[in-house]
């Protein structure tokens, strides 16, 4: 898939780890590094602007090492870039450790996931299917 990207960053176009990856690894792109305090959040810009296909939308996720080892994650995650939005993709991190957190130009901050999706039509009905699981949730499988 071909997309539109306009790159006012000071580095190279996001890229996928590995051959099999499904993230494209996202880069803060500040003049400044960002200092942030135990639970304090940032918007971080990329420099990235993107027009996606219809029907696609870009899914900005947490990197699963920053994650792990630093307590560093996407506060609204998985954040939605919908295919009309034309402005700066930014991330908005959060850290939720108890250690500041420095953010660096250049340092790889998330992760974008293209990915397909539909627009629903709702259908008004007075009853739905009945399953097994029913009304159950929040736990009511159990345990195994």
């Amino acid at each position: 898939m071909k997309v539109k990207v306009i790159n006012k960053s000071r580095h190279s176009l996001p890229e996928y780890a590995t051959s099999l990856s499904a993230g494209l690894d996202l880069r803060a792109n500040i003049d400044e590094p960002i200092v942030l305090a135990s639970l304090q959040r940032a918007m971080v810009p990329t420099g990235l602007f993107i027009a996606l296909p219809e029907g696609y939308e870009a899914q900005i996720r947490p990197r699963s090492g920053l994650a792990a080892k630093k307590g560093i994650t996407v506060l609204n995650s998985p954040g939605t870039v919908d295919a009309d939005y034309r402005g700066e993709i930014k991330v908005i991190l959060v850290n939720l450790s108890q250690e500041p957190f420095v953010i660096e130009d250049g340092e790889r901050i998330a992760q974008m996931v293209v990915a397909r999706h539909e627009q629903v039509q709702w259908e008004p009905v007075e009853l739905l299917d009945d399953t097994d699981r029913g009304e159950g949730g929040f736990g009511s499988t159990g345990r195994q």
